[in-house]
């Protein structure tokens, strides 16, 4: 049946509230999650005392920022002061709107259920906001006329620029076996025999996997990598003049870019919404269980990505900053290069 633009805006409209709605909830029991965990890796109980187990702290600690008293220096740039938060915080929104979390279905009226939008470039468009995000970092820190929030958003600056080399060369392995940049088809390109041809094992792609992971680390400004807001030399980096809802922004920011992340790489490597198993159930169309099981495994996927991103943070000690470039320059970057005439090699001959 022809859908009327009038339907189509609608029903996109819909997918954007809901899509939203469910990333900024994901966002704050992130924080609640990693708050836990590290509790637990240090031999203590993390947040507890509000709701059972601690599951209404997220509700709290949005409260409290939205109520605490927001303070501007005097001598600060204030029309960039105020938007460097808003483009962090767009852009690590924005760049969900392209990821597919489920298997490609048959909404109302054939209007796709588990996408915002389709994009053929969609793996392009992900590289390209979140790289714009750095802007938001950098204009924080100069606007803010402050030397230990300027040195936090020029670290920033150039560990984007290290360290973004690095992560677009590991995914160009596993773009040349898909043939497309379409995340679509990179999902599907990996779904004939669940696990085996996953890209991380069967597509011989475990070495871009551990570039993506240590270049993602970096990105996302975590620890070890986390030398923008380094508490012992910047006192907090980029962000030490912001307070209650700015600061909340760029807090919402970095987690947001880390379940961005997590989505990538479930997509890339990891075998996107499809089962260890393969389909099992057959074609998704008209089939409720079987799409609802494919975002079962979306999810699963994305929640251990994060729980290595938390795990990683309560064992390694922060890196200094000169092994940080050096590891970026010298060590992921030439790597990233092999892997590309390995892959390319492996693809000519095989």
């Amino acid at each position: 049946m022809q859908v009327s633009f009038l339907q189509f805006f609608l029903w996109s409209l819909l997918k954007v509230i809901v899509v939203t709605v469910v990333l900024l909830m994901a966002v704050a029991y992130t924080v609640l999650l990693e708050r836990k965990l590290v509790g637990r890796i240090q031999n203590r109980w993390g947040p507890s005392r509000v709701g059972p187990f601690g599951l209404l702290q997220p509700l709290v600690d949005g409260a409290k920022n939205f109520l605490k008293e927001d303070l501007i220096p005097a001598s600060v740039y204030k029309p960039l002061y105020l938007l460097a938060p808003l483009i962090s915080l767009a852009c690590a929104l924005i760049s969900i709107a392209v990821i597919p979390f489920g298997e490609p279905s048959a909404g109302p009226r054939h209007l796709d259920l588990f996408e915002i939008s389709n994009v053929n470039i969609g793996l392009l468009v992900i590289l390209g906001i979140t790289s714009i995000g750095v802007y938001g970092i950098a204009l924080a820190g100069w606007s803010s006329n402050n030397k230990y929030s300027l040195l936090g958003s020029l670290r920033s600056s150039a560990q984007l620029i290290s360290y973004e080399l690095a992560l677009g060369l590991s995914l160009v392995g596993v773009v040349l076996r898909a043939g497309s940049l379409n995340l679509r088809v990179i999902v599907e390109q990996q779904a004939e025999k669940g696990i085996a041809t996953w890209n991380i094992f069967g597509g011989l792609q475990f070495i871009a996997f551990f570039i993506y992971l240590m270049a993602a680390y970096a990105e996302t400004n975590r620890a070890p990598f986390d030398l923008p807001e380094a508490e012992s030399e910047l006192t907090g980096g980029y962000h030490t003049e912001y307070s209650s809802m700015k600061f909340a922004m760029f807090f919402m920011a970095e987690y947001a870019n880390m379940i961005t992340v997590g989505c990538v790489a479930t997509l890339l490597f990891l075998g996107g919404w499809t089962s260890p198993w393969g389909n099992l159930l057959g074609p998704v169309e008209n089939n409720l269980v079987n799409a609802l099981l494919s975002v079962f495994w979306f999810v699963a996927k994305v929640f251990c990505f994060l729980f290595l991103y938390v795990w990683v943070r309560g064992t390694l000690p922060r890196f200094r900053y000169d092994q940080l470039m050096n590891f970026g320059w010298r060590y992921l970057m030439p790597l990233a290069i092999l892997n590309i005439v390995g892959t390319s090699l492996w693809l000519a001959y095989r």
